[in-house]
């Protein structure tokens, strides 16, 4: 019962807390971190808060999933040709012990070189001086903890920092999140407040961070665990400070717990839409799944992501 009142409480709070704080600015620094990270998340049209099975890559989706891992150590890594030639790498490890899953996470993204020019005076033409690079990153610390068999927690801080040629920005930013087994079959909720602190300033201009409360509802609608068959429907709000609140919805079906097919849409997208991935679960001795994801982005084009997940028992 006390379980129930502070699960309650922590809702009420994060959508008090989202009223007040998540207020429209039309822009935010730092977006990259609000790019899908791992192939299951994207293919599930991002919405994964409420899984309880994602291990290492829970880091990026709702660091409380990680309280349920059933692996000692758990390792994943994820890359996409984004947009635009825009490399997105992503890494996690966490560590399951007696006191909690301790874990760290990594973010990177190359936007690759671009020629650096002068314009010439009197003349209509520009002087190429050579190239500049840009990119971003993002390195955090994680702890969760699973404080019954239904209800977990999570909370981290990471460092992130944005560059251009010889400019650059940086700050701290805070996640949390829970997640909580109803007890009404397998329906459980989940909710995140992700990127949250303070501005930041680019040269002379201030700027907010990408704060994102996210509310999430998922359950088996047909098979559990222990069936051969299990398909599992998903639904996600999001209260984004820098743009309309959107929906993501998902469905995954999947066979002895070996092979997955996953299906996504996004609501109230400017671009995005529809994705669908795969994943592969050997069943070997060490724990390793492959993921697979292909997201629609309208006019800019489509994205493919691939994820790599490996576990010790």
């Amino acid at each position: 019962m006390k379980y129930r009142i502070l699960i309650l409480f922590i809702l009420t709070l994060s959508i008090s807390f989202a009223q007040q704080e998540f207020k429209k600015n039309a822009t935010a620094g730092f977006v990259f971190l609000e790019l899908p990270v791992t192939a299951r998340g994207a293919a599930l049209g991002e919405s994964s808060i409420t899984l309880s099975d994602m291990n290492a890559s829970g880091i990026f989706s709702n660091i409380a999933s990680t309280g349920f891992t059933e692996q000692t150590h758990s390792f994943f890594a994820s890359y996409s040709p984004w947009i635009a030639d825009i490399k997105h790498y992503a890494s996690s490890y966490i560590f399951n012990t007696s006191f909690g899953v301790f874990g760290v996470g990594f973010i990177g993204v190359d936007y690759g070189s671009m020629p650096k020019t002068k314009k010439i005076a009197g003349q209509r033409v520009y002087e190429v001086l050579g190239t500049f690079n840009a990119n971003a990153l993002a390195v955090g610390i994680t702890y969760s903890r699973k404080l019954t068999d239904r209800f977990s927690f999570g909370v981290g801080a990471k460092y992130v920092k944005e560059g251009i040629d010889i400019y650059s920005v940086d700050n701290f930013l805070f996640d949390g999140g829970m997640l909580y087994y109803t007890g009404l079959g397998s329906l459980r909720i989940a909710a995140t407040i992700q990127n949250f602190g303070v501005d930041a300033q680019y040269i002379n201009d201030p700027f907010k961070m990408p704060a994102l409360l996210r509310l999430g509802l998922a359950g088996e609608v047909f098979g559990d665990e222990t069936t051969e068959y299990k398909v599992t429907a998903l639904v996600e709000a999001l209260h984004p400070n820098d743009a309309d609140e959107k929906l993501n919805t998902g469905l995954e079906l999947s066979w002895m717990n070996m092979l997955s097919l996953r299906l996504g849409y996004k609501f109230f997208y400017d671009e995005e839409s529809y994705s669908f991935g795969f994943g592969v679960n050997p069943n070997l001795s060490i724990p390793l799944t492959l993921d697979f994801a292909y997201s629609d982005y309208g006019r800019l084009g489509k994205i493919m992501r691939l994820s790599l997940q490996l576990g010790v028992n």
